[in-house]
């Protein structure tokens, strides 16, 4: 039989949370009215509180570390973004 420990459950919440929030994301943006579309942000947004409770607790204890992006990569981003935005 396979054990987990802590630290494995924790890696295996806050990927659960990253699909899940991924999942709500897409069906929100294909709901055909307004009502459904709110209730689906609604649960999209307590899904990102939970994803980002596992993700605060994990860091804590030094388990998850975010690498910075080089200066240069998100210079390159906000580049990106910006063209892409005047093309709208």
């Amino acid at each position: 039989m396979c054990s987990f420990d802590d630290q494995a459950k924790m890696t295996d919440s806050l990927n659960t949370q990253k699909s899940i929030t991924q999942q709500y994301n897409h069906y929100a943006g294909e709901c055909s009215t307004k009502s459904r579309r709110n209730k689906l942000m609604d649960i999209l947004n307590e899904e990102h509180e939970m994803q980002y409770e596992v993700f605060s607790a994990m860091q804590k204890r030094g388990w998850y570390t975010p690498q910075q992006a080089e200066s240069k990569k998100q210079q390159q981003a906000c580049k990106q973004f910006t063209q892409m935005e005047k093309q709208l």
